[in-house]
């Protein structure tokens, strides 16, 4: 079942993506085997439907339709409505070492 989609576009260092979440995630056990269990990947964003909510070590932010955003190395998201949608720019390599954990992760929850 796919639970989110991403299309993606790399620019000059930069990866830019566009994130729907086709319904509520804890993305926690993804990030497992990052440092801290934490995205370790500033992101630079536009929400553009819907709520997402991260975790910071020390606070939660929600990030809600019509919000720029910043989310420094450190955070992870744990909850969304369904359906909704960003536009987040993020440097490409430090991009590259969390997807590699993500799907990594993935790939053994699928294995069961």
């Amino acid at each position: 079942m796919v639970r989110w989609w991403i299309e993606s576009e790399e620019l000059d260092g930069y990866t830019v993506n566009f994130v729907t979440f086709r319904q509520d995630i804890d993305q926690a056990p993804l990030l497992k085997g990052m440092p801290d269990d934490r995205c370790q990947c500033p992101h630079w964003g536009y929400m553009t439907k819907g709520r997402v909510t991260f975790r910071f070590a020390d606070h939660e932010e929600v990030i809600e339709a019509g919000d720029a955003f910043y989310l420094p190395p450190g955070h992870v998201g744990v909850s969304n409505e369904p359906d909704s949608e960003y536009v987040q720019f993020s440097p490409s390599a430090e991009l590259a070492e969390v997807s590699a954990v993500i799907m990594k992760n993935m790939q053994a929850m699928q294995a069961g």
